[in-house]
């Protein structure tokens, strides 16, 4: 297959297009390039920077599937510019699914977000339940779910909407919790826990990007929107398991997010996906990563610190 993967030199990205390539393949890469290119050369890879919002330049020809991960991400970074987050998240989504429309894509996998549940009181939260977004990278992400099922009768359409990933990646972020907590362990022996209460649900990069091969292996098999987030835990239990790996003093602070909710994944287990991984995995790669020389704590590793600096 050749598969476009929009925004493929970001975190998940810079995973999975690997993974792709090691599969046997075609893959294009389309990505701004903010947070820099780290995908290794390949013969059946090409990568070319761009705007996706400007959605001719987006090289669909040929291309069997499109795996959109292309998005201004999480809520401090929507906050500088909620326009840019309008027009990047929604209407350029619509712009390529039409785009893929008009080339022939059989196939489109869109990362959405669990985050579009906003607060949820129940103890599972299937992909049936009502949508009440509480910022606006939350709104853009269920507006764009929303207008991508208006195409859905001219592609293969599947909508992932992922917990919070952790582990390594080459194009590393630190500003996702375990990834965070784990880092402030590392550096500075002591973890600053904002409210600690808060449910959130977790899965691996390595089982996220399975997620995606699963979905590009099914084809038109497979069709809707599908949880993926595999542990719900509180950011307390998520600190305590970190200070089991690298001994840190856990401090609390009152917290200012209030999104808690318990993420099921019960319709994407039942289509025959089987998570592999978990959070002590990401904590353990995360550590062994820094031991290793391969990340550091720098401004390169948060997304709200690079797009300052870009303005």
């Amino acid at each position: 297959m050749h598969i476009l993967v929009v925004g493929g030199c970001g975190y998940v990205g810079a995973v999975l297009v690997p993974a792709l390539l090691e599969r046997g393949h075609d893959v294009s890469v389309f990505d701004i390039m903010w947070f820099g290119d780290r995908l290794p050369p390949h013969p059946r890879l090409r990568v070319q920077a761009g705007d996706i919002r400007a959605t001719d330049s987006v090289p669909m020809a040929g291309v069997d599937a499109v795996v959109h991960l292309a998005n201004i991400a999480n809520d401090p970074c929507s906050d500088l510019d909620p326009r840019l987050s309008w027009e990047v998240n929604v209407l350029a989504t619509m712009g390529l699914a039409e785009a893929a429309i008009r080339h022939g894509v059989k196939q489109f996998i869109y990362a959405s977000s669990g985050s579009v549940y906003g607060v949820k009181e129940e103890l599972d939260v299937t992909e049936d339940l009502p949508l009440v977004p509480i910022t606006d990278y939350n709104k853009t992400k269920m507006i764009s779910e929303r207008v991508l099922l208006s195409y859905q009768e001219g592609l293969a359409l599947q909508i992932v909407r992922p917990a919070t990933i952790c582990g390594y990646s080459p194009r590393m972020r630190l500003d996702l919790s375990v990834n965070m907590l784990t880092m402030q362990a590392l550096t500075k022996k002591r973890i600053t826990v904002h409210g600690g209460g808060q449910i959130r649900p977790n899965i691996h990069i390595k089982d996220m990007v399975g997620v995606y091969l699963f979905f590009l292996e099914q084809g038109r098999r497979l069709r809707g929107i599908y949880n993926a987030g595999f542990e719900n835990l509180s950011i307390m239990e998520i600190a305590r398991r970190v200070a089991r790996h690298v001994p840190a003093e856990i401090a609390v602070s009152e917290g200012n997010d209030p999104r808690s909710y318990r993420q099921n994944s019960d319709k994407l287990i039942g289509a025959g996906f089987a998570p592999r991984y978990d959070v002590e995995a990401g904590i353990r790669d995360v550590v062994a990563a820094y031991e290793a020389g391969l990340i550091t704590d720098t401004d390169d590793c948060y997304n709200l610190r690079v797009m300052r600096k870009l303005g």
